[in-house]
Order: C-alpha cells, then structure tokens, then sequence
C-alpha cells in the first residue's frame, strides 16, 4: 500500500465511524491517560516490561468501554493482551 493511500485510509478512519463506535476521541483518549497513569504509579517507578504492555493494551480496551456504542471486540481484545501478558509474564520466570 502507497503512503498516500495509508493517509487516505487513517483519515477515513479518525473522521468516520471509529468516533461512533468509541466515542469522541478526547473523552477515549483522557480515559485511556487516567488507566495508564493509574497503571504506572502502581509500578513505583520501575520501567515497563513486555508484560506491562498487555496490561496496559487491556487498559486501552477498557478505557474504550466507557464511551460509544458497545463493541465486542474491545472485551475480545482485552482479553486477548491480557492472555499474552500473562504468556510473556510466565515465560520470565
């Protein structure tokens, strides 16, 4: 796919039914800010591993649940990076 064709694609996206099915983009986006800044102050300063980006990937999912229409694939894919962190957090030990 062109560049051009990718930017044509982004902004069918961010401009068309995305904002319907997750809700207007700065509500999401302040969601998804207060679930990581909770997440990380729970890390007590430690940097964030692998593991951490599932974590905080399910955040994003959840953070999406609190605004637009109910969509199925924000609890699949939750549930999805939460299996892989837990895969990734178990294969550390």
């Amino acid at each position: 796919m062109q560049a051009v064709e990718l930017i044509a694609k982004a902004q069918e996206l961010v401009g068309g039914d995305r904002a319907k099915t997750h809700g207007d983009k700065h509500r999401n986006f302040a969601n998804i800010a207060l679930y990581w800044n909770a997440y990380i102050q729970t890390k007590g300063g430690k940097l964030l591993d692998a593991s951490d980006v599932g974590h905080m990937m399910a955040l994003l999912k959840i953070a999406r649940t609190q605004s637009g229409e109910v969509n199925p694939d924000d609890a699949i894919d939750a549930i999805g990076y939460i299996a892989c962190a837990g895969e990734i957090a178990a294969a550390k030990r």
